[in-house]
């Protein structure tokens, strides 16, 4: 979503892979390191919805939906995850 609101380029993801990314072997470290990539990516999110004007959110983005549903989208999505963690954190 960050590329679609920012202009980015396809494939400007800082690992192969669009959707999906290998992980074989993690560590620790690679743990951390991933931990802090989400980090930055969330901000730079941020960082692009905030740099929206109110007349954006009309405009058309991907297929027929606009900046603000695709935006709405995002958020909906996280709250979800949000619900799934403190669901399992509930369950154990």
């Amino acid at each position: 979503m960050w590329r679609l609101l920012s202009g980015a380029k396809r494939g400007s993801f800082e690992l192969p892979g669009s959707n999906w990314f290998t992980r074989r072997g993690a560590d620790a470290r690679t743990w951390r390191a991933d931990l802090e990539r989400l980090d930055r990516m969330h901000e730079q999110l941020r960082d692009a919805v905030a740099d929206l004007a109110p007349r954006d959110l009309s405009a058309r983005g991907k297929g027929h939906y606009t900046i603000a549903d695709l935006v709405t989208g995002i958020a909906a999505h996280d709250l979800y995850h949000a619900g799934q963690i403190q669901l399992i954190k509930r369950l154990i």
